[in-house]
Order: structure tokens, then sequence, then C-alpha cells
């Protein structure tokens, strides 16, 4: 009998394993505290932080956020025993039907460009590159 995957808004009690598919997929990295983020997140719009639970195990996240102008999607991820099976789609359908129900006309990812496979991933959902060069200033550091 196979389990079923629930997409569901983030809880409290999701944040060690959230933490470990973050670290799993190789989204936690040394410049970001991953239990810091979560926290900001938690107090800025929590609505917008999905997980993804199979059965009872935590297996995938999505973050989004909506400034009134663009979407953002960060931390889309899935363990890699669970990826092929639809769960990284459904989560990026609920944060871009979330999104769309506030507005937001257009959603902005970033992928780091080594990550070819994640890449085209986005691009096969209708995603494009576009001509930007992402800037970025830290104001508080983490670690």
């Amino acid at each position: 009998m196979t389990e079923t995957t629930c997409i569901r808004t983030f809880q409290q009690s999701d944040t060690d394993d959230v933490v470990h598919v973050w670290k799993t997929c190789g989204l936690a990295v040394p410049q970001n505290d991953p239990r810091l983020d979560i926290e900001r997140k938690m107090a800025e719009d929590p609505s917008l932080f999905f997980v993804a639970a199979v059965g009872q195990r935590l297996v995938g996240t999505c973050m989004a956020g909506y400034d009134g102008h663009r979407g953002w999607v960060y931390y889309l991820a899935v363990l890699p025993a669970f990826q092929q099976r639809g769960i990284a789609s459904r989560l990026m359908e609920r944060a871009e039907r979330e999104l769309l129900e506030r507005g937001c006309a257009k959603i902005n990812l970033m992928v780091r460009t080594s990550n070819e496979e994640v890449i085209t991933y986005y691009e096969n959902r209708g995603y494009a590159r576009d001509d930007v060069v992402v800037l970025g200033k830290r104001l508080i550091q983490d670690i």
C-alpha cells in the first residue's frame, strides 16, 4: 500500500526535520544558519512555508515570499529517496497557487549555476532564465 503525500503549512515541530532535509539536499550552506532562516520566516509570513509529508515522515520543503511586486521561492527540496514522485512539483504548485491568490504576477527564484539538473527541472515547469545579475549584501552574519 502506498502512503499518501500531504502538502501542508510548516509547523514549529517540523524544525528538526526541515533542517535534516535541507542538509541532506545540500541547501544548508556555511554562511546561513538554517534554524535562523526558519525563525526569520516564521516572524515574517509563515503561511508561505510548506512541507511535504509521506505518512508521518517529512520529506520535502518549499518556502515562498511575496513583497507586493514579485514572488520568490526558496528551499525547494525533497529527500533523495522520495524524488521523482512528483512531490517537488506539488510543493511548487502550492507555492504558485498561494502567490497567485495574493496577486503575484511573477515568481523569481535563484539556482546555483552549477546545478544544471535543478535548472532543467524549473525550465520544464515553464521557468526561463532572466537576463539579470543577482547581487547580494549580507547585513547580518549568521555564522
